[in-house]
C-alpha cells in the first residue's frame, strides 16, 4: 500500500474522501451534492470562498482535493473530459513553442496537437521514449515541455519517467505525463519528477463507464496557478453531479485496479498460449492488453462472437470493452503513421474489466476460435 502526502495510505485516503466536509452543519459522512450556481454575499468584499462555480464549487473542490493528494499534487482541476484536461494544459504555451512528445499515444491527442499546430502555431516534434541523449538532443531553444504515455496506448510502450525527468529537468523543459492507463495506484508521475500529470478520468477514476471527465493535477504553485486562472477564463469544468459521482467512484479504486490487474494478468497468460494469437503486449502492470490476432483470424466475426466482453470505444470500466485501434481510437491517423506504430487492422486492445476470469477466458477462446473457422 502506498503512502499520500498526508501519511494515509491511499486506500484510507479514498475510502474517507468527502467524510467530515459537513461537520459544521449535518456531520454527513457522504459528501452533499451543491447543485447551486450562485452564492450569498454577507456585505462588499466579504465571500464564503464561492462566488461562481466556474471559478469554484464545493462539490467540485473536495473531489479536487483528493485528486491533488492521490497524485501528491499541490493542486488538482478537475474538467469536463479527458480532452478538456490536455486543452487545459496547453493553454500554458505560446505560438511558436514546441513541444516534444513520446511515439506511441492516444489518437485524440494526435488530433489535437494537429488542431494546435495547424491553427495556434505550436511546434511538435516526436521522441521514441527510450533514448535519453536523443532526447536531450532535440530540446532546442523553443521547447518548452516534454508530453508523454506510459504505458502507451495501444502498444503498452513503457517509459521511464524518472529517468527522462532528469533529462527535462537538465533542460529546464516541463514534464507532462498521462496517467489514465496506470492511475496512481500503480504509478506517481510528480513522485518520479514530472511537472504536470493528466488524467482521462472517465477510464480507471471513474471506472464504471458511465462519467465523463478529466483530470489534471500540478507540483508546483507556479503551475497550479496559472492553470486555475486559465480555467477560469476558459470555463471547462466538470458539473457537481459528475463530480460527486466520481467522488465516490475513488472510493473503490483500489479495489478495482487490484482486480483490473489480477485479470489481465490471467488472460495475458491465456492469450499468450492461444494459437489465433500472433503476439501479446502488456507492460506487465495494469488493467489494460492489446494482442495481435493471427492470420486467418477474422477480426469482424471475433468480435460478433463475443458474449461477455463488449465491443465498445473507452477503457477502464467495470465491464470488460474490446477496441480496434486502427477503425476507432486512432482512425485519423494515415494508414502509413498507423502502419509504423503497429498499429494494424488485426490490433486488439483489451480493458480487462471486474468479471469472473473464468468467463472472459471461456468469452475469448470461443470468440477466437469461431473467427478462425
Amino acid at each position: 500500500m502506498t503512502k499520500s502526502t498526508n501519511n494515509l495510505h491511499i486506500e484510507t485516503l479514498l475510502a474517507q474522501a468527502g467524510n467530515r466536509t459537513d461537520d459544521d452543519k449535518t456531520g454527513a459522512i457522504s459528501a452533499p451534492i451543491y447543485l447551486s450556481t450562485a452564492y450569498r454575499h454577507a456585505g462588499l468584499g466579504q465571500s464564503t470562498g464561492f462566488d461562481y462555480p466556474r471559478e469554484a464549487q464545493p462539490t467540485r473542490c473536495i473531489l479536487e482535493q483528493t485528486l491533488a493528494q492521490l497524485e501528491d499534487g499541490v493542486a488538482a482541476f478537475a474538467l469536463s473530459s479527458g480532452m478538456s484536461a490536455i486543452q487545459l494544459v496547453f493553454t500554458l504555451f505560446h505560438s511558436g513553442d514546441r513541444i516534444i512528445i513520446s511515439d506511441d499515444l492516444y489518437g485524440g491527442s494526435y488530433r489535437f496537437f494537429d488542431l494546435l499546430h495547424d491553427h495556434y502555431h505550436l511546434e511538435f516534434s516526436v521522441w521514441d521514449g527510450q533514448d535519453q541523449a536523443a532526447l536531450a538532443a532535440a530540446i532546442d531553444q523553443q521547447t518548452v515541455a516534454l508530453w508523454l504515455e506510459t504505458p502507451s496506448n495501444p502498444t503498452m510502450k513503457v517509459i521511464d519517467i524518472a529517468a527522462t525527468a532528469k533529462t527535462t529537468q537538465a533542460h529546464g523543459i516541463k514534464l507532462i505525463v498521462d496517467n489514465t492507463f496506470y492511475t496512481p495506484l500503480i504509478q506517481k508521475p510528480l513522485d518520479l519528477g514530472a511537472d504536470i500529470v493528466v488524467h482521462s478520468a472517465t477510464k480507471y477514476l471513474a471506472g464504471h463507464n458511465d462519467i465523463l471527465a478529466g483530470a489534471v493535477v500540478a507540483k508546483s504553485q507556479a503551475d497550479a496557478d496559472a492553470l486555475a486562472f486559465n480555467l477560469v477564463t476558459t470555463g471547462a469544468v466538470l458539473d457537481p453531479f459528475d463530480a460527486w459521482l466520481l467522488l465516490r467512484s475513488l472510493k473503490t479504486l483500489p479495489l478495482r485496479i487490484r482486480q483490473h490487474e489480477a485479470n489481465a494478468q490471467t488472460l495475458v497468460k491465456v492469450l499468450q498460449q492461444d494459437p489465433h494469437v500472433s503476439k501479446v503486449l502488456y507492460p506487465g502492470r495494469g488493467g489494460m492488453i492489446s494482442f495481435y490476432l493471427a492470420s486467418g483470424v477474422d477480426v469482424n466475426k471475433f468480435l460478433q462472437a463475443l458474449n461477455v466482453i463488449s465491443f465498445a470505444e473507452s477503457l477502464g470500466g467495470v465491464e470488460s470493452l474490446v477496441t480496434v485501434p486502427a477503425v476507432q481510437t486512432h482512425a485519423d491517423l494515415s494508414e502509413a503513421e498507423r502502419q509504423e506504430k503497429g498499429i494494424t487492422a488485426n490490433l486488439i486492445r483489451l480493458s480487462t474489466g471486474l468479471e469472473n476470469t473464468a468467463d472472459l477466458t471461456a468469452d475469448l477462446a470461443q470468440a477466437l476460435t469461431a473467427a478462425a473457422k
